[in-house]
């Protein structure tokens, strides 16, 4: 008799604890409050298997457009080395989205206003 006494108590148990996990669990939601630190949900990698650049939109305003490098392509798949950052046509950087990519220069446009910087050679 006591041994099914036991298993009773043991089954209130187990579904007064079940159904207290689960109205918990359904009214809670959870809200992630980054403190000024990146959200660990945003991916580091772009699809094409570029480092993204995650400063927040007011330090890449803050910075004039550096020019690092060029990795140049005849057929079009040339990428840009600005601001420490990976670029290639059509990506934003701040306000500018780059235009195209040559060979010693790279080609943004802001608000229909085209600017072409030129690639700083190295003095020997």
């Amino acid at each position: 008799m006591s041994e099914n006494k036991f298993r009773i108590i043991l089954t209130l148990i187990i579904i007064v604890l079940s159904v207290q996990i689960n109205s918990f669990l359904q009214g809670t939601e959870f809200v992630y409050e980054s403190g000024n630190r990146r959200n660990p949900f945003i991916p580091l990698v772009s699809p094409d298997g570029r480092l993204l650049n995650l400063d927040s939109e007011e330090d890449k305003l803050e910075k004039p457009v550096k020019l690092d490098g060029i990795v140049y392509d005849e057929h079009g798949l040339s990428y840009a080395i600005v601001n420490d950052s990976v670029v290639k046509v059509g990506d934003c950087i701040g306000d500018y989205q780059v235009l195209k990519i040559k060979k010693d220069s790279l080609v943004l446009i802001k608000e229909a206003q085209i600017q072409e910087i030129e690639l700083k050679k190295e003095e020997r």
